[in-house]
C-alpha cells in the first residue's frame, strides 16, 4: 500500500470515530508529528507504528507479499 493511501485510510477512519489527531497519537503512543506526516502521505512509518494506529482505530493490518517473476 502506498503511504499516501495509508494516510488517507487512517485519516478517514479517525474522522469516522471522531478522534482528534492529538488524541489518536496519545492513544497509540506515537508522536503527533509522526501522525501528521502519515496523514499527509509523508514519512516512512515502521510496521509497529502502523499496527499501533490500526489497533486503536479498530482496524486490521494485512501484509501482502506479491510474487513476481525475476528474469
Amino acid at each position: 500500500m502506498l503511504i499516501k493511501n495509508l494516510g488517507e485510510t487512517l485519516r478517514k477512519r479517525r474522522k469516522e470515530l471522531n478522534i482528534t489527531q492529538p488524541h489518536l497519537a496519545e492513544l497509540a503512543n506515537v508522536s503527533i508529528n509522526t501522525l501528521y506526516k502519515l496523514e499527509r502521505g509523508q514519512g516512512n512509518p515502521s510496521i509497529e507504528v502502523i499496527n499501533k494506529l490500526a489497533d486503536v482505530l479498530g482496524m486490521e493490518l494485512k501484509l501482502e507479499i506479491k510474487k513476481t517473476m525475476i528474469k
